[in-house]
């Protein structure tokens, strides 16, 4: 019997708002333990939760770039469970109408493009933090207590590992393209957790899920669901049955490890909360948020295709970030020639980005309009292509203009044939039996001729120049 993987994804955004969801303290992520709190994050008796207007705000953006249909009114809910990290012993959070519902999400996993279904998005807060490794018993930080979230629940749509990560990919670069979610996984602030079940080919009918909770890595996200479908499928080929558990991913051993029985809805005994009235926004302000979105990876993905000719792969990278993509434009603007910036974006402009372990290009000296410059300088046959390289890393060690390097560096490149000639009859005396071998058909010398005329020339000598004279000097 064949079985197909089943996986849905619940995502967790902490929100990129000053204060905390229902009350003013802030929250700075890596100060000083149990610094940023007060009675209502600590739960205390008589402290009342008045709700942030902007992680609603926020919660409303992502649910419209997601194509959700926005609630008129919402409803908060108690979530009751055993919360170790929770002084008030339950958290705020919504069930039964949450604030966006009925959303999509395109991917692209090996070229071809399929929709994930949303089933919501929903406002909730944080939990605190237990710290288990710094005394004989755990500690408890309050900082986080009450931190805005939003939660983005998919249907079970994926069928497999790499649907989703490209899912959780794509919702990453809406939350940063929106700039609601700085998305650092290291420090909590995205976090998934994944259910996976597996059912009989051709069957419409969910198998037993289980839940890999808390997973803060993309790669660890599709490791654990590899790990945990093969663990799935042996135990219904031994004949046994899949338990409906919660697990955590131990990275260190790559395997899951059960957690607890997984609960339902009905285990964590729901009910409105009291304090907090129903959550009502206006329609005309949802149309003043729809308004304010910024063009979203995917329509930017599709215009760069059409409207630069760039590959699809080329359009897919440098749309992974907004500022990439807004660093690219703008290097197309200074130069009008897209498929010379996607290239030297995609290869050298990231290669610096990774060598300064920075993810924003705008923080490099090579500004766009540089890096234009340097590039139309390259089409006019001022400088070439090899000596641009070199070009390229004095202007960001020495923060300078790509002429002013060139000119410095004596990098000007040659057009005048005369001088190219003498460099090119040099290579070719120099090596009389690749010269033979080249008279006689062995067309790859051609490339050996080239670089040894480039090397004695520091890169200065124009290739088409440089070829067409060998060609001439070789066969007459």
């Amino acid at each position: 019997m064949e079985y197909e993987t089943v996986i849905g994804l619940e995502v967790h955004a902490q929100l990129l708002t000053r204060t905390k969801l229902f009350c003013g303290c802030t929250t700075p992520f890596g100060a000083p333990s149990n610094t940023h709190g007060c009675p209502v994050c600590a739960g205390l008796p008589g402290a009342l939760p008045a709700l942030n207007r902007s992680a609603v705000e926020m919660a409303v953006r992502m649910g419209l770039s997601l194509g959700c249909t926005v609630n008129a009114k919402s409803i908060f809910a108690r979530k009751h469970y055993f919360y170790p990290d929770l002084p008030k012993g339950y958290q705020i959070s919504q069930l039964d109408i949450p604030i966006c519902v009925a959303g999509t999400l395109s991917i692209i996993v090996d070229g071809r493009e399929s929709t994930v279904r949303v089933n919501r998005v929903h406002i909730e807060e944080d939990a605190g933090k237990l710290v288990h490794d710094q005394d004989a018993d755990s500690l408890f930080d309050v900082n986080r207590c009450g931190s805005p979230l939003i939660e983005i629940v998919s249907e079970p749509d994926m069928r497999g590992p790499r649907e989703a990560y490209a899912y959780l990919m794509g919702l990453k670069r809406i939350l940063e393209y929106l700039g609601v979610c700085d998305c650092n996984m290291e420090e909590g602030s995205l976090r998934c957790d994944a259910n996976i079940s597996l059912r009989p080919k051709g069957e419409s009918k969910l198998g037993t899920k289980t839940e890999i909770k808390n997973m803060n890595s993309f790669r660890n996200l599709e490791k654990a669901l590899e790990y945990e479908a093969k663990r799935q499928e042996e135990v219904l080929r031994s004949g046994g049955r899949v338990v409906q558990q919660t697990f955590l991913w131990n990275p260190n051993e790559n395997r899951s490890v059960p957690m607890r029985t997984k609960e339902d809805a009905d285990d964590y005994r729901y009910f409105p909360d009291p304090d907090l009235t129903p959550l009502v926004v206006e329609a005309a302000w949802v149309d003043k948020m729809r308004e304010t979105l910024p063009e979203l990876p995917a329509p930017r993905r599709r215009r760069f295709e059409g409207g630069y000719k760039i590959t699809p792969y080329a359009a897919e990278v440098l749309t992974g970030s907004r500022p990439l993509a807004d660093y690219f434009e703008r290097c197309v603007s200074s130069c009008d020639d897209a498929k010379s910036a996607a290239n030297w974006v995609m290869t050298d402009i990231m290669r610096m980005m990774n060598d300064a372990k920075i993810e924003n290009p705008f923080v490099l000296k090579t500004k766009p309009e540089r890096l234009g410059e340097l590039i139309k300088l390259i089409n006019s046959g001022g400088v070439s292509a090899k000596a641009a390289k070199r070009v390229l890393d004095l202007m960001e060690s020495e923060d300078r203009e790509p002429g002013a390097v060139i000119r410095e560096q004596g990098l000007e490149q040659v057009s005048d044939t005369s001088a190219i000639e003498g460099v090119v009859k040099g290579m070719i005396d120099a090596h009389p039996a690749e010269a033979q071998r080249y008279r006689d058909g062995d067309k790859k010398l051609a490339g050996f001729f080239m670089g040894q005329v480039m090397k004695a020339s520091k890169g200065a000598a124009n290739p088409k120049e440089a070829m067409a004279i060998l060609d001439r000097l070789i066969f007459g």
